[in-house]
């Protein structure tokens, strides 16, 4: 697959969300990488402040970032379909993260 046609992934995922949660995302960027240096492993990864957690001392930071490991999805799936449904998951997985919630629930109500 192409990381044109993975960053097309990436985007219907984003489609997949509510209009409500995606103007209520606040200072956050989206960014597909190859891979975690750090865990090979790792599907996606927030990094930042949960918008649960800030306060009106939140100000000046940088955006919060959400990696999507395009090359770890590639290699664990075996289909257009299964890509395009992994993307999806790990996506939402990241930007629930962003909202707040834990892995724990995320888990429970199948989003990775």
């Amino acid at each position: 697959m192409s990381d044109a046609d993975f960053e097309i992934l990436v985007g219907e995922a984003l489609d997949l969300l509510p209009e409500e949660l995606m103007k209520a995302m606040d200072n956050v960027v989206i960014m597909i990488e190859p891979f975690n240096p750090e865990d090979r492993n790792l599907l996606g990864l927030y990094t930042g402040v949960a918008l649960t957690r800030r306060t009106t001392e939140y100000a000046g930071f940088l955006p919060d970032t959400i990696e999507i490991y395009r090359d770890i999805i590639l290699s664990i799936c075996h289909s257009a379909e299964e890509v395009r449904e992994q993307v999806a998951i790990t996506v939402l997985h990241e930007i629930g993260h962003h909202f707040g919630i834990d892995d724990q629930w995320l888990h429970d109500h199948g989003w990775g």
